[in-house]
C-alpha cells in the first residue's frame, strides 16, 4: 500500500513539474488590459457618447447604446432627435461627432417633422434629446457638468439631479 502511495505521489509530481514549465509568462498588450480593465481610457482625454442609428425613442437608444469610447479624432456627443408635429419621437441617433459637424445645431422643419439637433462636450452628456430651439443648442460644456442657474448654492449632486428633471 505504501509502495503505491509512493508511485502516485511520483506520479502527480513528475505531472505537476511538467505543467509548471509549459506555462511561460508573457507581457501584456494595450488590448489586454483594455479588456481587464474596461474603465481604463485608451487615450488621454478620452470620453464616450450614447450612440445609436434612427432608435425608435430616446429610451431605446440609452437602453441598447454600446458602451464604447469615442474615436481620438472626435470631440463631442452629437443627437439629432425627429419629431411629428404633435411632439411625439420619430427617430433619434446619437453618435461621437467633431467639431465641424456641430454647426448644425438647431430646430428644422422636414416634411412635416420638426428635426432638432444639439451637441456637447463631456463624458456621456448626450442623455436627453432636443425637443425644441431651447434645448437644441451647440454646448460646449455638458449640462450636466454646468452649475445649475435652477439651484445655486446646490450640492453637485443635487444640480445634476434638478438640471435632469428641469431637461425632461
Amino acid at each position: 500500500m505504501v509502495l503505491w502511495l509512493s508511485l502516485t505521489s511520483l506520479f502527480l509530481v513528475t505531472l505537476l513539474s511538467d505543467w509548471l514549465r509549459a506555462v511561460r509568462s508573457r507581457d501584456f498588450t494595450l488590448k489586454d488590459i483594455i479588456k481587464l480593465h474596461p474603465s481604463a481610457t485608451p487615450f488621454p482625454g478620452s470620453f464616450k457618447c450614447f450612440t445609436c442609428e434612427d432608435a425608435e425613442d430616446n429610451y431605446s437608444c440609452n437602453r441598447w447604446a454600446p458602451d464604447q469610447y469615442c474615436p481620438k479624432d472626435t470631440r463631442f456627443c452629437y443627437t439629432r432627435h425627429q419629431m411629428t408635429a404633435g411632439g411625439e419621437s420619430v427617430s433619434v441617433t446619437k453618435r461621437c461627432v467633431a467639431r465641424d459637424e456641430c454647426a448644425s445645431a438647431g430646430c428644422v422643419e422636414q416634411e412635416g417633422h420638426m428635426v432638432c439637433v444639439s451637441c456637447c462636450e463631456g463624458n456621456i452628456c448626450n442623455l436627453p434629446v432636443p425637443w425644441n430651439h431651447t434645448m437644441a443648442i451647440f454646448s460646449p460644456k455638458s449640462l450636466l457638468n454646468r452649475e445649475s442657474s435652477v439651484c445655486p448654492g446646490c450640492s453637485a449632486s443635487i444640480c445634476v439631479f434638478v438640471t435632469i428633471f428641469t431637461l425632461f
